[in-house]
């Protein structure tokens, strides 16, 4: 006969969990991501409308401010240093 172990589950605790380090993780990762679409978001967005926005949604919009913004900073720093340029000239 099989014997069963006693006091231990015989599957890994974080099979379907994630650990306390994780977790936190996980928490900061999604609040960091709210606060940036609703401040980045022009008064278009809430907190609790993005917090139960389904999260390929979250994902999506998130990306596409990123993107956003990535872009506008980078033709500000090529403006800029055109600038710097032509005054040294």
């Amino acid at each position: 006969m099989a014997q069963l172990r006693k006091g231990k589950f015989p599957l890994n605790q974080t099979f379907f969990s994630l650990t306390l380090k994780e977790a936190a993780e996980y928490r900061h990762n999604l609040f960091t991501q709210i606060h940036e679409i609703v401040f980045h978001g022009n008064g278009g967005y809430d907190w609790h409308t993005v917090y139960n926005m389904p999260i390929w949604l979250r994902n999506f919009t998130f990306k596409k401010i990123q993107e956003y913004h990535e872009a506008k900073n980078k033709a500000a720093q090529g403006t800029s240093t055109n600038d710097m340029n032509r005054a040294k000239e």
